[in-house]
């Protein structure tokens, strides 16, 4: 683990920093390392409908061909499906020898997306929260912990500076842990798919369904299984699985005990391993490069069919009474 004590930001000084994208991520890291008082240019695409709000953060704005040229250091933050076509349109020629490249994920380095030349330090600098989160604890002095690898030392101080951006946009404060491109990805890409994005999703759909099907009120059953969960999670983040134990009732933990492993059983574990073992493989990566490539026709047609389910039509119903949350749908 590092902290701000280990890691030297001065190393920035009279370097500048190119963001590729001003996404998710992008608008934290750019805005945090220009607060940091690092230069800092963010490039993109002229048409791009967030030049404007990089503007008004006080970025210089460049396209993405000339961010990446003046840029000692660049960033990456568009999405992955598009990183090998802005690597070899618009950035790949602009990077120097001795510059650090950097990544927010392993993934288009680990399958080969992304090539980087010889010469080049090839780094990732990955916080473990959404950029709405990285920018507003940075901006209440703390810091959402973070990740480093290194995939290639050319000038033997790419460790160094990696840790001085992480600094940079506040990952030091909450810690940085050691990692490589490979473990990075891998865990991410399983904890998406199995537990964080996939599995709850699943879990709450099937939930949903199980009482809808025996008869009982669709809003009752979206409470239950979707809009609690809420509560769950928010105990587990803050005390682990014990502390969230503790916190509730004796009847909800020994259902807890006695009747998640049921839900969770051998089959499901079986499951998960087939599903660690095809990102291990690249069986996933090439399925998702392939999707792209072919124009997302089938992620298009998904993402339409799981919108229009109706667990979402009777959140979206309730939710539109509930003034507290803040949506954008």
């Amino acid at each position: 683990m590092y902290y701000d004590d280990d890691a030297d930001l001065t190393l920035l000084d009279g370097k500048t920093v190119a963001i590729i994208g001003f996404g998710s991520q992008g608008h934290a890291h750019a805005q945090n390392l220009k607060d940091s008082g690092v230069n800092v240019v963010v490039g993109l695409r002229e048409d791009s409908a967030s030049v404007q709000q990089a503007k008004d953060a006080g970025l210089e704005v460049l396209s993405v061909a000339d961010a990446a040229s003046k840029g000692d250091i660049v960033m990456l933050l568009v999405p992955d499906e598009l990183h090998r076509q802005v690597w070899e349109s618009d950035v790949k020629d602009g990077i120097a020898e001795g510059n650090l490249l950097l990544f927010g994920h392993g993934f288009s380095v680990l399958y080969g997306e992304v090539e980087p030349p010889a010469g080049v330090d090839v780094g990732l600098a990955a916080p473990k929260g959404p950029g709405h989160l990285v920018r507003r604890q940075y901006t209440e002095g703390s810091g959402v912990p973070g990740l480093v690898a290194i995939h290639q030392d050319a000038t033997g101080n790419a460790k160094a500076l990696a840790l001085a951006y992480a600094k940079g946009i506040g990952c030091t404060r909450g810690g940085v842990f050691d990692t490589t491109f490979k473990e990075e990805t891998e865990t991410d890409l399983f904890g998406e798919q199995a537990v964080l994005c996939g599995g709850a999703s699943a879990l709450v759909q099937a939930g949903f369904d199980t009482l809808v099907e025996a008869g009982y009120d669709p809003q009752m059953a979206y409470f239950e299984c979707l809009h609690e969960l809420k509560l769950i999670v928010d105990l587990m983040y803050e005390k682990g699985l014990s502390g969230m134990r503790y916190s509730i009732s004796n009847t909800a933990e020994y259902g807890d005990y006695t009747r998640g492993p049921r839900v969770v059983n051998d089959d499901t574990r079986a499951e998960m391993k087939k599903i660690l073992g095809e990102i291990q493989d690249g069986t996933f990566a090439r399925e998702w490069i392939a999707e792209n490539r072919a124009g997302q026709e089938n992620f298009k047609r998904i993402r339409a069919e799981q919108a229009d389910t109706q667990v979402e039509h009777v959140g979206k119903e309730l939710r539109s009474h509930m003034d507290w949350i803040q949506t954008e749908f």
